[in-house]
């Protein structure tokens, strides 16, 4: 299986995997995984799983049970906690910690659509782990909260429009913060294509990386 790849070493760099869509999985100290969905077979290997929000291509119940470890910690939106009847609350502004790592919450939310209003307190986030930062988005617009990232390593940004960012506004947020290299995703299933990552890599003077689906790439 995929998963096998990725087995945490001593010392080992943080690993950073796009599993498709929204997903992802950072692997070093702790395993987090992010928004999983249509995982491939059950891993069980999860330290931590972020649910940013309660749409169905971001919550799965199957897939964290798939992803979890037998005590993992799940942490997502309050309608997220809500609706699986378990899990610990972040709100944006807000902090989780562990011994490994740190989340904050981001707001996420669209500025002139309604698919993510910002009364939802739905969530983007910065994730900490053995001296790297990593910001990931959620489903957003630009937003004025971006303005506090600072010092983030890589950031996970949608590309495909509609719900989100399109290439275009994705680029123009980047003149907010500086991220070191970006990585785009939300595109190639429900909507967006790898054409929007392209034109967005093309649109920004930020180090731009894409991956495909299943791509792993070291943060040295």
């Amino acid at each position: 299986m995929w998963y096998g790849i990725l087995k945490k070493e001593r010392n080992m760099p943080v690993i950073l995997s796009w599993l498709g869509h929204a997903s992802f999985l950072i692997s070093g100290s702790s395993t987090v995984y992010i928004d999983p969905w249509k995982i491939d077979g059950e891993p069980h290997d999860g330290d931590l799983v972020l649910i940013s929000h309660s749409h169905y291509d971001h919550l799965s119940p199957e897939d964290i049970r798939a992803v979890s470890k037998e005590k993992g910690r799940i942490v997502g939106s309050r309608d997220v906690v809500e609706d699986l009847g378990y899990g610990e609350v972040l709100t944006p502004g807000g902090e989780y910690s562990s011994t490994t790592l740190k989340v904050e919450g981001v707001a996420a939310y669209n500025v002139e659509k309604e698919f993510h209003p910002k009364e939802n307190e739905w969530l983007g986030f910065v994730i900490e782990i053995d001296g790297k930062r990593i910001y990931y988005a959620g489903d957003t617009d630009a937003v004025k909260e971006m303005e506090s990232l600072e010092n983030i390593d890589v950031a996970l940004l949608p590309v495909g429009g509609t719900y989100t960012f399109s290439a275009e506004e994705a680029a123009a947020a980047l003149s907010v913060f500086k991220p070191r290299k970006v990585i785009p995703y939300h595109w190639g299933v429900v909507v967006g294509h790898r054409k929007d990552a392209v034109k967005f890599s093309k649109k920004t003077d930020v180090p731009v990386e894409i991956l495909s689906p299943m791509d792993s790439i070291y943060l040295d």
